[in-house]
């Protein structure tokens, strides 16, 4: 393949990684744990897999070979690592791409190959219908080397198929037994993992030998709890976006002419724009959490950016930037329920009729743009949920806030010019170049999950934590899926999911905008320009974890 400059050099870079990874290792176990809601549920849906313990990955002296541990994570019992033993390891890339993962398949490769050199790892092609298919390829090291410290998931591609039909769990047996593979690896976000989730619960069932461990992953940031500190990609995904944000802003003040409307990626939460806001620190910025919380309309979103447009044009600043969450439409409650009804409404592929609407979700979806409304009926993502990305959010706001600073200048309340540019960026940082922090802490999640592997785990998704910390203090370990699960609504019926992480209203990030926005809404000079991402050079540049971690690390 061509390589740049950049691909050729970053090649040799080493992930850092924590201590406890670097020697032999060995799983404490601590505390049994239960799902975070809905505990009876869970609890009857995986049997098998709920309640086991968290663990953590410590340097051990054990012997490995069926005697006492006698490093004390045991607590006296058998010791159950089997450093020397070979294993067969699938591992598949699901749902949207995330930088750095070709680094938790480097690392994986690495911790499968330092334990045993006759392990193979193979790649199932194409996300999880690789696994049901059979279409795979062995991973070998050459070919694992070509893709070290590189963005995207074109190693062996990604999909969205879902994994929760019985045949597939047997396919899959199937499959695997043809290989020889006596475990999987699941890179992917929430849904991902719930269906790695329930593909160990099943193959657990069936005592069929094959285990199933997951990986977080997702740049929206919404894959996060007590044992899960980020999913990775964030890190990167935010400073590419806050790199074009800050490009934005200097041009910005630069011309003094256009109010830039930017919506960012993150379907479910506005963890993206809470970061790129306090990255490059914007005239506004909605957070679709503080929109519901507070039971805001469009309306009402719309009067508060008039009222700042209107502010600056007083100071004779006709310029600024408006950060939008892409899902901030589903935030705003009567929409929220307009969608819900649809959502429902068009489970199963079902034709639109508009009288299946209630009475005001109809009329509320009658009064919305025509554009907007067939956005709303389009077709569905693989969840069932309508497609939010197609929404052009930033579009409507520009054609509202037009409309309401008009009314504002016929009753003289506005003087100023409202010239308006739109930009959408998601898919320009879902493949780019993972910065260290992510390269880092891809590689460990990989290492971590070939620890988890040898010792026997299954139902457990990687973990490393203390991510504010230099890479050699980190704590590898894992966390039972179940643990993070609740029940949920999904195509007109309730199933079992992992909770997704909302923007905390109560946290240091959010506080921290909210006691600086009015700051940021009339200043002249509190723009901040990050620049693109340092892959060398002092750590204070090119190691740094995202703001959103420092302030909630504080």
């Amino acid at each position: 393949m061509k390589e740049s400059a950049l691909q050729i050099a970053h090649r040799g870079y080493q992930p850092k990684m924590p201590s406890a990874l670097r020697g032999d290792v060995c799983l404490k176990e601590g505390e049994k744990t239960q799902s975070v809601a809905d505990q009876e549920a869970i609890k009857e849906l995986f049997p098998n897999t709920y309640g086991m313990p968290v663990v953590e990955l410590v340097n051990a002296g054990c012997c490995c070979e069926g005697k006492e541990c006698t490093c004390g994570c045991g607590e006296g019992k058998e010791c159950t690592c089997e450093k020397d033993m070979a294993r067969n390891v699938g591992v598949i890339l699901s749902g949207g791409q995330a930088p750095g993962g070709h680094n938790v398949i480097s690392g994986l490769y690495d911790g499968l190959k330092r334990m045993n050199q006759a392990s193979k790892l193979y790649g199932f092609l194409g996300g999880p219908s690789g696994l049901i298919e059979g279409k795979y390829m062995e991973l070998t090291g050459e070919i694992i080397d070509q893709y070290r410290n590189t963005g995207g998931f074109d190693i062996i591609g990604s999909g969205r198929t879902k994994l929760e039909e019985t045949w597939q769990f047997d396919k899959g047996i199937e499959v695997c037994k043809q290989l020889g593979i006596s475990a999987i690896v699941i890179i992917g976000g929430d849904d991902s993992n719930t269906n790695a989730c329930v593909l160990a619960e099943y193959y657990l069932q069936k005592q069929c030998g094959i285990q199933v461990i997951g990986c977080p992953k997702t740049i929206d940031g919404d894959l996060k709890n007590k044992m899960i500190e980020t999913s990775f990609g964030f890190d990167t995904a935010c400073k590419v976006y806050s790199e074009l944000i800050g490009n934005i802003q200097r041009d910005a003040n630069s011309a003094k002419k256009y109010w830039h409307f930017i919506r960012l990626m993150g379907r479910s939460a506005s963890h993206i724009a809470l970061e790129c806001a306090l990255q490059t620190q914007p005239n506004i910025c909605i957070v679709s959490e503080e929109v519901e919380a507070k039971q805001m309309t469009l309306n009402d979103i719309v009067e508060e950016i008039a009222r700042v447009v209107a502010a600056r044009a007083e100071k004779g600043l006709n310029f600024g930037t408006v950060l939008v969450p892409e899902g901030l439409i589903e935030f705003i409650p009567a929409m929220r329920s307009l969608i819900q009804e649809l959502n429902d409404l068009l489970a199963g592929g079902k034709e639109f009729d508009v009288n299946g609407l209630s009475a005001g979700a109809k009329a509320l979806y009658e009064s919305l743009p025509t554009a907007i409304a067939k956005q709303l009926t389009m077709d569905r993502d693989p969840h069932g949920n309508v497609q939010v990305s197609l929404i052009e959010t930033e579009k409507l706001l520009i054609e509202m806030v037009g409309k309401r600073l008009a009314e504002m200048k016929a009753a003289g309340q506005y003087k100023g010019k409202f010239a308006t540019q739109h930009h959408f960026f998601g898919y320009e940082g879902r493949c780019a170049v993972p910065s260290n922090f992510d390269a880092d802490y891809c590689y460990s999640l990989g290492q971590t999950a070939s620890q988890l592997i040898q010792g026997g785990k299954t139902g457990y998704m990687a973990t490393v934590r203390n991510l504010t910390r230099p890479a050699e203090e980190w704590i590898a370990g894992g966390v039972p899926i179940t643990m993070m699960m609740n029940m949920e609504r999904r195509n007109g019926k309730m199933k079992p999911v992992i909770q997704k992480a909302l923007v905390d209203l109560n946290g240091k990030p959010y506080q921290y905008l909210v006691a600086h926005r009015e700051e940021w809404a009339l200043s002249t000079d509190t723009y901040i320009f990050p620049g693109p991402i340092q892959y060398y050079g002092p750590a204070e540049v090119c190691d740094q974890p995202t703001i959103t971690l420092k302030l909630e690390h504080e």
